[in-house]
């Protein structure tokens, strides 16, 4: 009987067991602390830059107000302009996309927005969408429509005639087959969708026109291709022509006079100003491609030349609005032809980047037209002769990010699509913010793999597409080719077009890089040496399919823009052993040597990970030797779930450690904490996510950061941030995300904590602009975010602290669900939630005597949260509870000064109820002097005690002013008070009221100076506010030494201060008081500040 009922139990625990796995796998089972937790206080900030911008896809334009357009960035979101492009605001970042196929504006509703996502490009680094979305607001909010597996999308056009009815060119899947293709259209503003033209699984549509003249008809460009790592392949039988004039219920091919070999991509344009003609650019196989013309709605066509451009990357065409014959060629360098498409030549882009793909042309100025290129958005005036860059879009696309270890503040540098090599600060001392012009380039080209020597931070080493490796002198600028290169007789090397760089962490002159081989150099790269063979799997691309076959020679742009097969993409050298290196290959392997390269261990199975799947990243650990990472990428053959894997045996096994993550989104890059070896990082296709336990539980960190790729992740050890290198949106700094390390679930079930805190530096912030924000430079000029003196509070709060009125709404709600009644609140109940000051937390900051230096209030939040304080005591100015009705450059800073150097501590409390309670701390922490000053205070506790001398003489003098606005406002009460009393009009009271009057007009003369004097140009001795005015002007933008002057001149206003504080005390407590109560005798009306008495009346 005990056996049966043992194994009854054993049976439930099993099938307990298997029911709980199988919630876990479908993501329902209950989450842990660490996932549940909400952390908006490790926010982001973004740096930039947006010296270099980023690919644009598309624009589209308001029909009657063009200085309002979106802007489809091909790996950057969507933005808007209202203004014509003085500034630009990103409007898609929080939705599931930010690849940018095009954007199309309602013709009858400019509010009504449609967006398709995907790039509507075929480059190797081409990122995918999810489909159609709408916009009903201007793009504050959007909703998707659908067309999830379209992946790419080349148009969108709105039936003028009939908002409701929407066209689709979905080009599709460009790693797979299948997927959303060809041309869809709705009758229902997007809640259906009708597949109307559909060619095959390989082929879609990339290009779709409407005539103006009858939207019925349409014609459409279809489209076969298909990349993968090893391979591009531009074209195929399903290319071709098509036209409808039922609105898309039936198509006709309209080939004829077109190649009559396999086509590529063939981009169309119809001439605004005559709908007749229409122009088609046209990619075929044995070099019969070209530039095409129908004069008869495509009944037939005319070669008018051979112009064309690759259909990987352009094959757009523009015609101008008001001359059919002038037609624009979007292509590396700019096209344009005169003469209907016979002959093209070079627009002129002499201060323009290069790599064109959209153009929108001004109806009522042909001379005015702005471009999007790889570099961003550039607007022209007067026909290309010079073009304006607008910098003020930051969408740089970085591969890599690499940080320095400069002092006092690091610097971050990354390689670019398109945009060069280059590196900038984290942070600055400037109080305007990082602006453009504080990054430099430290190489040209499509940039990649930095790497910089951790003991010299001028010596940084850069690369261009291929492993063109430079080394870079920042003190110079001067740059030298390091490139290894074959010996004699032995065969070229095969470079990846992003290849990987090491620097050892044993020797800063000791550089690896790797091509289809491995190389070292002892000499900062003047020299190398191979330290391997041929690392990858050697297999002939040619003789994979492609598209279910094998494709001959002559295919369409075979092979192109695309890397050689067979390459090195990933290394890295172990920390903990300086023999043992891990590299990844492009074709799904990972080697191992443990002996410097003298021989080396093949790994080319990995559990649940498909074959010759890219090794995007290899991390060997920190902490164990053991130990290492991996990030496998299959995009690229259409398979877009992460791959995270860890070996504990170097490499020999892997286990996956992708858990949770989103299965839509590639992983690239992972990065270790250097305190917790189980504290990990990932960067994927949609964000970046952190695990606490080593990989079993992943959590996206979203605050600051917009949906993007992140493509690569550094850690600066010495500050403890998290920099981020985004695929369209630049580089990301997260200042000290040290509190991670103490997220288990011990810390998660207290009540409160409060994190260490990070020594802050102490300085005044510059203003290399002259003033504080932009200054006087304009609204268009960009600046990244930056981090001032500040003191970071990092603090995590298990619950939201609730007043008592949300108590109650709550008890209500949870009472209503379950169908029980509500007892309706008492007197004293209603009337102690109206008395309650709502639940505040309290920082209070504490010099080493323990004495308060700062007082931070907040509203409470759930999770982990952070505030700042600016290493400043409390303003001693007037409280001024009225806000400004202007921004005033030159106004008060309303700021304190800065505290002085030295160990502090903070606490954290809690206010509810009136009643302060301590929930966390103290924290320790020492603020440090920031050594960027020639002449630095010979003694910062005698600087600090002046300078707060002067600031409460300031606000002594501030109070006295206002004290005086005051008075005056009483005077004006009671001099009308006068005129109103019941009784008979006093002489003795008017007379003592002007005599008053006068008092106060001599006192403010004293403390402000003498207006009249002044008027007159007459000399007069600087008054008490002056002088104190210009101490502040003089001290509180330094933290060296006061000069002889600044103290003799505080003396002088401290002795002059103290005889007007003296009559002002005289005045208010005797003159004043002794007049209100003469007024109140009188009978006069009440005035401010006097105090009524009993009336009385006579009998």
């Amino acid at each position: 009987m005990k056996s049966r009922i043992l194994i009854l139990l054993l049976t439930l625990l099993s099938l307990t067991i298997d029911a709980q796995r199988k919630k876990s796998e479908n993501g329902d089972q209950a989450k842990s602390a660490f996932e549940a937790l909400s952390i908006p206080g490790l926010k982001f900030r973004s740096i930039g830059p947006a010296l270099t911008s980023g690919r644009i896809s598309d624009f589209a334009f308001h029909s009657t107000n063009p200085k309002e357009y979106y802007v489809a960035v091909s790996s950057g979101g969507v933005w808007k302009t209202s203004n014509a492009g003085t500034t630009y605001t990103p409007i898609f970042d929080s939705e599931g996309s930010y690849s940018i196929g095009c954007v199309t504006i309602d013709p009858n509703n400019p509010n009504v927005v449609w967006v398709g996502t995907g790039e509507n490009n075929n480059q190797r680094s081409v990122a995918y969408g999810d489909g159609i979305y709408k916009s009903a607001d201007g793009g504050k909010s959007w909703v998707h429509m659908g067309l999830k597996d379209s992946e790419h999308i080349g148009k969108i056009l709105i039936d003028p005639r009939n908002s409701d009815v929407v066209y689709v060119a979905a080009i599709g899947p460009l790693w797979s087959e299948g997927g959303d293709r060809g041309v869809y259209k709705t009758t229902d503003g997007g809640k259906t969708w009708t597949a109307v033209l559909t060619i095959d699984q390989h082929t879609g549509v990339n290009d779709i026109i409407m005539d103006p003249e009858d939207p019925d008809v349409l014609y459409a460009a279809a489209y076969q291709r298909r990349r993968h790592v090893f391979t591009y392949l531009g074209g195929g039988p399903g290319s071709g022509m098509y036209k409808t004039t039922d609105g898309g219920a039936n198509w006709d091919k309209i080939n004829k006079g077109l190649p009559e070999v396999d086509m590529g991509r063939i981009g169309l344009a119809m001439a605004p100003s005559n709908p007749g003609i229409i122009y088609a650019i046209v990619e075929a196989s044995q070099g019969k491609g070209g530039f095409f013309k129908t004069t008869n709605r495509g009944a037939s066509w005319v070669k008018q030349g051979s112009y064309q451009s690759s259909g990987n990357y352009y094959q757009e065409i523009v015609v101008d609005p008001n001359d059919p014959e002038t037609i624009y060629g979007m292509n590396t360098w700019m096209q344009v032809s005169r003469d209907g498409g016979k002959t093209f030549k070079a627009l002129g882009e002499v201060s323009k980047h290069v790599d064109n793909h959209c153009m929108w042309i001004d109806p009522n100025d042909s001379d005015h037209f702005i471009a999007g290129c790889d570099g961003g958005i550039y607007e022209s005036w007067d026909g290309a002769k010079t073009w304006d860059f607008k910098a003020n879009l930051p969408v740089t696309q970085f591969y890599k990010v690499a940080l320095d270890n400069a002092e006092p503040f690091y610097n971050v540098y990354g390689g670019t699509q398109d945009n060069f090599s280059l590196g900038g600060p984290s942070r600055s001392v400037s109080g305007n913010g990082i602006a453009n012009e504080e990054w430099w380039i430290t190489h040209g080209g499509d940039g990649f793999e930095t790497q910089v020597d951790q003991t010299n931070a001028n010596i940084i080493y850069a690369q261009s597409q291929y492993g063109v490796l430079v080394r870079y002198d920042k003190s110079s600028g001067e740059e030298v080719g390091i490139q290894p290169q074959p010996g004699k007789n032995e065969n070229a090397y095969r470079w990846n077009w992003d290849a990987p760089l090491v620097i050892s962490n044993y020797d800063n002159k000791r550089l690896y890089f790797a091509a289809n081989k491995v190389f070292r150099s002892n000499d900062q790269g003047n020299s190398w040496e191979v330290i391997s063979e041929d690392l990858t799997q050697q297999i002939n691309r040619n003789e994979l399919k492609v598209m279910g076959r094998i494709w001959g020679i002559d295919a369409i742009a075979k092979n192109g823009s695309t890397s050689p097969y067979g390459t090195i993409v990933a290394m890295d050298e172990s920390p903990k052993n300086e023999n043992l290196l891990y590299v990844g290959t492009d074709d799904g392997l990972i080697q191992v040597t443990e002996n410097g390269g003298d021989s080396w261990t093949r790994i080319s199975s990995f559990p649940g990970v498909p074959s010759r799947t890219y090794v995007n990243m290899v991390l060997a650990s920190q902490h164990d030797v053991n130990v290492v990472f991996a990030c496998f990428n299959n995009h690229k053959n259409g398979d877009f779930k992460p791959y995270v894997f860890k070996s504990t045996d170097k490499g020999r096994t892997w286990r996956s450690i992708t858990s949770n993550l989103p299965g839509r989104g590639s992983s690239y890059s992972i990065v270790q904490d250097h305190v917790d070896p189980n504290l990990l990082f990932v960067g994927t296709e949609f964000g970046v996510f952190v695990s606490n336990d080593g990989g079993g539980k992943w959590k996206q960190m979203k605050a600051g950061v917009p949906t993007i790729a992140v493509r690569d992740l550094a850690i600066q050890r010495r500050e403890n941030d998290l920099v981020l290198g985004t695929f369209g949106r630049g580089f990301y700094v997260l200042d000290d995300y040290s509190a991670l390390r103490n997220t288990g679930e011990s810390t998660l079930a207290k009540e409160a904590e409060l994190f260490d805190v990070r020594d802050p530096y102490l300085y005044e912030h510059s203003y290399p602009l002259g003033l504080p924000g932009v200054s006087f430079q304009g609204d268009s000029y960009y600046l990244g975010d930056n981090l001032g003196p500040v003191a970071m509070f990092t603090y995590y709060l298990k619950d939201d602290i609730k007043s008592l009125k949300e108590r109650r709404q709550e008890r209500e709600k949870e009472a209503k669900k379950t169908g029980q009644n509500n007892p309706y609140p008492s007197y004293d109940a209603l009337k102690a939630e109206r008395e309650e000051k709502a639940p505040q937390l309290l920082f209070t900051v504490s010099n080493s005597k323990g004495n308060v230096v700062r007082k931070i209030m907040t509203k409470p939040g759930k999770g982990l949260n952070r505030v700042t304080w600016d290493l400043r005591y409390t303003d001693t100015d007037p409280i001024n509870l009225s806000k400004p009705s202007f921004y005033n450059p030159w106004g008060d800073s309303d700021k304190g000064i800065l505290v002085s150097p030295g160990d502090y501590t903070v606490t954290l409390s809690k206010i509810v109820l009136d009643d302060v309670i301590q929930i966390a701390g103290p924290v320790s922490f020492t603020i440090k002097t920031l050594n960027n000053k020639s002449l630095p205070a010979t003694d910062r506790l005698a600087l600090n005690e002046f300078n707060r001398k002067v600031l409460k003489l300031s606000g002594s003098v501030g109070a006295t002013r206002q004290t005086l606005r005051e008075i005056n406002n009483q005077m004006k009460h009671i001099n009308d008070a006068l005129v109103r009393a019941e009784v008979q009009h006093d002489g003795e009271l008017v007379t003592n009221a002007r005599n008053l009057e006068k008092t106060v007009a001599e006192i403010s003369t004293q403390l402000s100076g003498d207006g009249v004097a002044g008027t007159l140009d007459m000399g007069r001795p600087p008054s008490v506010g002056n002088r104190v005015g210009m101490l502040v002007y003089q001290l509180f933008a330094s933290t060296s030494d006061p000069t002889q002057t600044n103290r003799d001149s505080y003396a002088v206003a401290v002795e002059e201060f103290k005889s007007i504080l003296e009559s002002l005390q005289k005045l208010v407590n005797e003159d004043l008081k002794s007049l209100q109560d003469q007024l109140m005798e009188s009978g006069a009306p009440y005035t401010p500040y006097s105090l009524p008495n009993v009336p009385q009346f006579e009998d």
